[in-house]
């Protein structure tokens, strides 16, 4: 059977088994580095609020939420976006 991507869609190489990790949305099982991980700064404090407190000269803590999400998942929310053939062949040009 035919492979669709080089990698089979996994930045693994060859470091043989690696973890599992459990998808947020759906909770499926996905090997790490097959999984999208999404890390965001979040606030507990309501942003108009943090603002006008950041304005007296507060410090407002803030903690790092790190989700994981299965492609099929990232795809469905539109987290990653379905290319072409000729896209996923074509290397990304660094510019001088």
């Amino acid at each position: 059977m035919p492979k669709k991507r080089k990698n089979r869609g996994r930045g693994k190489g060859g470091k043989g088994k690696e973890s599992i990790v459990q998808c947020d949305y759906c909770g499926a099982l996905v090997p790490r580095s097959k999984a999208k991980k999404i890390t965001r700064n979040v606030s507990i404090i309501d942003p108009q609020l943090a603002r006008e407190l950041r304005e007296k000269g507060a410090i407002i803590p803030t903690y790092k939420l790190t989700r994981y999400v299965c492609i099929r998942c990232a795809v469905f929310y539109g987290i990653v976006k379905i290319r072409s053939r000729e896209e996923r062949k074509r290397k990304k040009r660094l510019k001088a």
